[in-house]
């Protein structure tokens, strides 16, 4: 049985804004997965997150995205390869700076929102950001979405000089191919603690999902994702870690 190491998205506040309970899950969880301003996030939101996450030891994840802070990173934008290299350098540059200043480092790269669903459906781009973030750090992983099939991601992977980390989802649905259901669509996220938790130890111990389809789906994951944005959600990522402990 694969250990999944459990990964939340943080520092998603704004100025006065709240959005989350970093606070009540980072001790629960292995990687934090940090807003870097484009979506979410300013630099104190950042320099706070940051020193939490060393606080409780969690290894700490670039989160980039589309510049779309009104619509939280979630609108596909048409961008060349250029600029998405550039943005994504420029959020990644930023969140390994403050990391820095407190002594520690970015150690990995989760893209946001529609830019990681764009990613996932459009080779041309998923190799403009392998290809990214080899250039930032070749030792630094991508994480992204584990399909059926992730050998396509595989080789390209091989071919772009970089290392992945396929990352399953304990509260969303997913249909046949292993794309996440669109959050338009009913039932796409799931909010039952006990649906979430019972998707999770699914995923931790090798056993297929049943999707939108009816169909079963078996995903092979490096690390699972959890969410912490309301009560709820906390006590789900503390029961899926006292799970996943048990086996």
């Amino acid at each position: 049985m694969k250990k999944l190491l459990l990964n939340c998205d943080m520092g998603e506040s704004f100025g006065a804004w709240t959005m989350g309970l970093d606070d009540q899950v980072m001790p629960h969880v292995d990687c934090a997965n940090i807003a870097c301003g484009f979506h979410a996030s300013d630099p104190g939101v950042m320099r706070k997150t940051v020193g939490l996450a060393l606080t409780h030891g969690v290894r700490i994840g670039a989160h980039p995205a589309y510049p779309d802070l009104a619509g939280f990173g979630r609108r596909s934008m048409q961008c060349s390869p250029q600029e998405v290299t550039d943005m994504l350098h420029y959020q990644i540059g930023a969140l390994d700076g403050i990391c820095r200043a407190q002594g520690g480092q970015v150690s990995y790269v989760k893209p946001h929102g529609a830019l990681y669903n764009d990613m996932m459906q459009n080779p041309e781009l998923l190799r403009t950001v392998m290809q990214a973030v080899r250039a930032y750090d070749p030792a630094m992983p991508l994480m992204l979405l584990a399909r059926r099939d992730n050998q396509p991601a595989r080789d390209l992977a091989s071919e772009c000089g970089i290392e992945l980390l396929f990352e399953a989802f304990a509260d969303r649905a997913y249909d046949r191919e292993g794309y996440l259901v669109a959050r338009s669509q009913p039932g796409a996220v799931l909010h039952d603690t006990e649906q979430v938790v019972a998707q999770a130890l699914k995923l931790a111990s090798g056993q297929a999902l049943t999707v939108s389809d009816g169909s079963e789906l078996r995903l092979d994951a490096d690390t699972l994702c959890v969410h912490g944005d309301n009560p709820a959600a906390v006590e789900a990522v503390k029961q899926i870690r006292a799970a996943l402990g048990r086996l």
